[in-house]
């Protein structure tokens, strides 16, 4: 799924390869994708030369992982990255009662303290398999810091996904090709609507009309005034 402020975008396919990506943004997009560092982002990234927000609570989670090992080193290390993963989250909550300059000049102080601590590393698999993750892609999970637009983590997409997985889990979803473009094109309008407040029925009965009169149907692609 795509999500963005105005327009929700829901895309069902069998594949989650870069194929589907270059189909949906094409190769020459230029904006910021916020996702998670999957390995079709990160491929894109480098065959486009794109620009990613990986989302930070991922690298969050493996650290606090890190912080539950009994190797005492492996241990050590999860907690001193936690802690400035917290020092991070308090700067980036204070955002609103702050001056933009400081603002950003305090999280780019945090950024480089946590990629810093993060290559000073154990031996561990684990400790090397994070390490690994922000030597290779570290600027990706601070792109937020230059691009305020853009949310540190993408929750927003998780909970917009969210009320997919209760429809498919209560329907067992469709098989066939025609109901997979049918349920994609509903989810999109369902999801827009709410974002745009239009009234959904209101918008699907003038779509048939539409259909009946062979007229061009409303658009979700340019919001309401």
């Amino acid at each position: 799924m795509f999500e963005t402020k105005l327009f929700s975008f829901y895309k069902i396919d069998p594949s989650r390869g870069s194929q589907v990506l270059i189909a949906m943004l094409g190769e020459n997009f230029r904006g910021v994708i916020g996702c998670d560092d999957f390995s079709v982002y990160r491929k894109s990234m480098k065959d486009f030369n794109g620009v990613a927000q990986f989302c930070l609570a991922h690298p969050i989670r493996d650290i606090k992982f890190l912080c539950d090992q009994k190797d005492a080193a492996t241990k050590s290390y999860g907690e001193g990255l936690c802690e400035l993963m917290r020092e991070l989250s308090s700067v980036v909550h204070w955002h609103d009662s702050m001056d933009v300059s400081i603002f950003t000049a305090l999280l780019q102080a945090k950024k480089s303290l946590i990629l810093a601590a993060a290559t000073n590393v154990p031996t561990t698999r684990e400790a090397q398999n994070l390490t690994k993750r922000f030597v290779t892609h570290g600027e990706s999970f601070f792109t937020f810091i230059t691009n305020p637009e853009m949310e540190p983590t993408n929750n927003i997409a998780e909970r917009a996904i969210r009320f997919i997985t209760i429809d498919r889990r209560m329907t067992q979803g469709v098989r066939g090709e025609w109901g997979r473009r049918f349920m994609e094109r509903l989810w999109t309008v369902l999801a827009t609507c709410e974002k745009q407040e239009r009234n959904v029925l209101n918008f699907m009965e003038s779509c048939l009309i539409a259909c009946w009169h062979n007229t061009p149907p409303p658009s979700l692609a340019t919001a309401p005034e």
